[in-house]
C-alpha cells in the first residue's frame, strides 16, 4: 500500500530516493525509483493526504517531474487545425471521462498508448463530473500526469475540461452571474493544465424563437465570451484548444443550417485575429450514459452518421476546425466505431461504458453498499416510473465521489480484473477509431509548453 504523507517534511522524506527538492526547484534523481513506488506515494497523497497543504505539494511536484520526465500537459488544437487544412483525415480522437479509479484507469490508457504508438488521445472529466466524483480539476490532472510517468509514457498528454456546460435555470436569474461560474471553473482547470476545454451553453439554446441564429443567440454569444476569456489568461505558448456545441445530448438532431447559423453569430462576436474554436459537438441521437430499460440493459440508438459527416464537412471546409464531436458514445454497439474517422468526426466522448464494466467486475458487496447508499441519499432522483434496475443504472455513477478510497484500494484480484477488461476495451476503441500509430502524427503539429503548476498569463 503506498504510503500517504501527513506533512510536507514526511512527503519530502518518502520521495528523497527518487526526487531532489530544493526549494521550488523539484528534479528527478532516480526514475526507476520514481516509477516503482515514488510515483504511487506522490499520488496517493494527493488524493488523500487530510492537509490541503501537503495535497497541493504534491501535485505540485507530480507537475514538475512530468515535465522533467516528458509527460507535458498540452493543447490538441494544432492537430486538430491540420485536420481543418485537409493535412490529417479519418482519425478520431477518443476522449474518455475517468470516474473512478483514476490513476489505474488512466494507466491503461497510457499502456495501450504505448504498445501501439498512439498520440491522438484525450482525457477528459466534465463539470458534473467534477461535482459527485469529487475530482476537482488539479487532482484529475495530477493522477493522468503521475499514471503517464509510472507507465513510461513521453510525449504531449490531452487533459479536458468537458461539458462545462450554463445552468439555463440559473442563467434566466442572473446571466453575467452563470457565466462567472464557468470562467471561474475554466481558470482552475487551466491552472491545474487542463489546455483543452469544451465551453457548453447548447441549454440556453431556443427553440421557441422564430430564426435559428436567434436560437442559438445567448449559445454563440457566451461561447463567443468563453473564447475572449480563455485567450486572455491561457500561458504564454499555449492555445487552448476549445470545443463549441450547437445541439444539447439528448435533444433534437442537429443541422448544417444550425451550425452555420451559430458560426456566423460566434465570428461576429469574437476579434478577427483571435483563434476560435477547434471542433463542434453535435447531437446524432444519442444521450449520455445511454437509455436504460426496465431490466436496466441499455436500449439500441439510432445514430444519424449523416450529421457528423455533413457538419464535419462544412466545418472543415468553410471554417477551418477539426471536424464533429460525438458525445454519449460508450454504450453503442461495438460495429458502429469504425464508421466515426470515415465520418468527419474528430471527437468522441467516451465514459459510462467503462463505468459499466467496473461495476459488473466489483465484489457482490462492495456493489450492494454502494447501490444501498445511492438508494438512501438520491431518492429524490428517483423518477415516477422508473425500476429500481433503471434508477441505478443512471445513478450509480455517483457512487465514486464517496467510495474513493475503497475503489482506489479495491482487493488486487478484483482491481486487476478490471484494469485487465478496461485495458481491452480502450484497446478495442482506440484500434477501431484510427489512433494506432498517430504519436507522431500528433507530435508533427502539437509542441508542447512544459509549465509549472498553477499558472495562468494574467
Amino acid at each position: 500500500m503506498p504510503v500517504i504523507a501527513k506533512t510536507i517534511d514526511e512527503l519530502k522524506a518518502v520521495i528523497s530516493e527518487s526526487v531532489a527538492l530544493e526549494g521550488e526547484k523539484v528534479s528527478i534523481k532516480d526514475e526507476k525509483n520514481l516509477r516503482d513506488k515514488d510515483v504511487d506515494n506522490l499520488i496517493y497523497t494527493a488524493v488523500f493526504a487530510e492537509d490541503e497543504t501537503v495535497k497541493e505539494e504534491a501535485k505540485r511536484i507530480i507537475r514538475e517531474v512530468a515535465n522533467e520526465f516528458g509527460a507535458i500537459a498540452a493543447s490538441i488544437h494544432d492537430f486538430y487545425m491540420a485536420m481543418g487544412r485537409g493535412e490529417v483525415d479519418k482519425i478520431t480522437t477518443p476522449a474518455v471521462n475517468i470516474r473512478g479509479m483514476t490513476y489505474d484507469v488512466a494507466r491503461q490508457m497510457f499502456k495501450v498508448a504505448n504498445n501501439h504508438n498512439v498520440g491522438a488521445f484525450i482525457f477528459e472529466i466534465a463539470k458534473s463530473e467534477i461535482g459527485y466524483t469529487f475530482q476537482r480539476p488539479s487532482e484529475y490532472a495530477a493522477c493522468v500526469l503521475a499514471a503517464a510517468i509510472k507507465e513510461g509514457y513521453k510525449g504531449p498528454v490531452f487533459i479536458q475540461g468537458d461539458h462545462f456546460q450554463f445552468n439555463a435555470k440559473k442563467y434566466a436569474e442572473d446571466p453575467e452571474k452563470e457565466l462567472q461560474s464557468i470562467k471561474d471553473l475554466t481558470e482552475e482547470a487551466i491552472k491545474a493544465g487542463f489546455y483543452n476545454i469544451d465551453i457548453d451553453p447548447s441549454t440556453l439554446v431556443d427553440y421557441s424563437k422564430e430564426t435559428l441564429k436567434e436560437q442559438q443567440y445567448h449559445n454563440y454569444v457566451n461561447t463567443a465570451k468563453m473564447t475572449e476569456f480563455i485567450r486572455a489568461i491561457e500561458p504564454e505558448g499555449v492555445t487552448v484548444s476549445i470545443g463549441a456545441e450547437i445541439g444539447h445530448i439528448g435533444g433534437k438532431n442537429s443541422t448544417v443550417e444550425e451550425f452555420e447559423a451559430f458560426m456566423e453569430g460566434y465570428l461576429h462576436e469574437i476579434s478577427s485575429n483571435m483563434a476560435g474554436i477547434s471542433k463542434m459537438s453535435v447531437q446524432t441521437g444519442t444521450e449520455h450514459g445511454g437509455v436504460p430499460l426496465p431490466d436496466g440493459t441499455v436500449a439500441e440508438v439510432k445514430l444519424d452518421f449523416n450529421v457528423l459527416r455533413d457538419i464535419g464537412k462544412v466545418a472543415r471546409e468553410k471554417y477551418g476546425l477539426g471536424g464533429t464531436v460525438q458525445h454519449g458514445a460508450s454504450t453503442l454497439p461495438d460495429e458502429l466505431f469504425d464508421k466515426f474517422p470515415e465520418s468527419n468526426c474528430c471527437e468522441i466522448h467516451l465514459a459510462t461504458g467503462f463505468q459499466n464494466i467496473m461495476y459488473d467486475l466489483i465484489p457482490d458487496d462492495f456493489r450492494k453498499e454502494i447501490y444501498e447508499y445511492i438508494k438512501e441519499n438520491f431518492k429524490n432522483e428517483w423518477k415516477e416510473g422508473q425500476t429500481e434496475q433503471q434508477f441505478i443504472y443512471k445513478t450509480r455513477k455517483k457512487g465514486f465521489g464517496p467510495f474513493k478510497y475503497q475503489w482506489w484500494t479495491l482487493d488486487e484480484e478484483y482491481k486487476n480484473k478490471i484494469l485487465e477488461a478496461l485495458y481491452s476495451k480502450f484497446e478495442f476503441l482506440f484500434g477501431k477509431l484510427n489512433v494506432f500509430n498517430t504519436k507522431d502524427l500528433v507530435e508533427k503539429y502539437v509542441n508542447p509548453v512544459e509549465l509549472p503548476y498553477g499558472v495562468v498569463r494574467k
